[in-house]
Parts: structure tokens; C-alpha cells; sequence
């Protein structure tokens, strides 16, 4: 037997059934692959992440056919013969099995188990060390141990700009208060200090147009 088929496997994930297309059972694919046409052949069997309460929990699932519809990757998958059996994988992730020693090529791609250790730096400063990924229907997790506890990050462009594997750095540019508690906002309220009491009538300076004596009747003094 040779070394390498002693080399352990591990998963890869390749893409995320979203929802049914049509009524034979088609189901819209988001691809994590920049190459389709290698990973979703006819025949290609892949495991399924599901919640514990779907029929599909701890199946694997073969694709029959890859079509494009209006640019959208579209799956018919044996076993799935209508878009009632369909709509039961919606939101289901899809593995490979995969050699682990094989590095992959396509941008923006990763083993796990080349991420899982790889310090998380902010503006330069260490923060933490990556525990763990969650793939969830929704997106992806980075699990961080921090100085403060596990914190989660997701896994997106805009707040994880740059993965170097080699460099052992996860760089993250968080929003405010995704890592840390935001500060209470001071009161904005202008309120009247107790000292200053409102002006009176008797406080208002006399009005200049007024005359400084009224006369009486018939041009009269007083």
C-alpha cells in the first residue's frame, strides 16, 4: 500500500442546494467551486449537511445532471424525482470527500483544516486564534478564541478581506461592536440647569418705543 493512500481524507465543501426550480425535482445550486464542471459531474456523490430532523440527516446524495439556467446553476439528483422531494433539501450544504494533502487552486478556497490555528489579526494587532468554522444555511462562521471568550465572525469578504494561508494570518475588519460592547451613548437632551430660572415679564428690558409717561385726559398732567 503507498503512502498516499494512507493519506487521510477530509470534507470539502462545493456548494448549497438553495431552493426547488420547476416541478422534476431541479433544485438551484450556490456554487463554492470555481470549477463546476470537475466537481458536478454526472455521478459525483456528495454528503449532505442537514439539520438531524430532515429525512436526508446522515445520507449522501449522486448527481444525475448539472444544467445553467439564466446563469443560475440548476441540480437533478437521483432520488429526487419532484419539486416536493426538492423542496426537503433546501438550504443543504454539500461535501466532498477530499485527499487532504491536495491543495487546492480555486481563489477563495479552503480546507478547514488549513484555517483551524491561524492567528486573526486586527489593524495589525493579534485579537485571537481561529477554533473552528461553522457552516451554517445562512453563512459561514469563524469561531475565534480571544483574551474575552469564543467570539463568532462571519465568513464574508467584507469583514475577512484576506485569508494568507502561508502567513498563518486571517486578517478581519470587524464593524463596531461585533467584537467588543459599544459605549453607551451620552445624553443628548439639553436640560435647563436648576440655577437658571425662565425669564419673567418683570426680568424684560422696557420696550425704547414706549413713552415714559402717559398723560392724562385732554393733554392734562397729573
Amino acid at each position: 500500500m503507498s503512502d498516499d493512500s494512507m493519506t487521510p481524507a477530509t470534507q470539502l465543501r462545493v456548494g448549497r442546494l438553495t431552493k426547488a426550480h420547476g416541478l422534476k425535482g431541479a433544485i438551484k445550486l450556490e456554487l463554492f467551486t470555481d470549477d463546476p464542471g470537475r466537481r458536478f459531474v454526472p455521478g459525483a456523490v456528495f454528503t449532505l449537511q442537514v439539520p438531524t430532523s430532515s429525512p436526508w440527516h446522515g445520507k449522501t446524495i449522486e448527481l444525475v445532471e448539472l444544467r445553467w439556467y439564466n446563469q443560475h446553476a440548476v441540480g437533478f439528483f437521483k432520488g429526487v424525482p419532484d419539486r416536493e422531494a426538492a423542496e426537503t433539501l433546501a438550504k443543504a450544504i454539500l461535501w466532498i470527500d477530499q485527499d487532504s494533502a491536495e491543495q487546492t487552486d480555486e481563489e477563495d478556497a479552503w480546507y478547514d483544516h488549513q484555517l483551524v490555528g491561524l492567528a486573526v489579526v486586527r489593524d495589525g494587532v493579534q485579537i485571537g486564534t481561529l477554533t473552528r468554522l461553522e457552516h451554517l444555511p445562512a453563512q459561514d462562521l469563524l469561531i475565534v478564541k480571544t483574551a474575552a471568550g469564543e467570539v463568532m465572525i462571519p465568513f464574508v469578504k467584507a469583514i475577512v478581506p484576506s485569508v494568507d494561508v502561508k502567513a498563518g494570518v486571517i486578517t478581519i475588519t470587524p464593524p463596531p461592536g461585533l467584537l467588543e460592547e459599544l459605549p453607551d451613548e451620552p445624553d443628548t437632551d439639553d436640560a435647563t440647569p436648576d440655577d437658571a430660572a425662565p425669564a419673567t415679564d418683570a426680568d424684560a428690558e422696557p420696550d425704547s418705543d414706549e413713552p415714559a409717561a402717559t398723560p392724562t385726559p385732554d393733554g392734562q398732567g397729573a
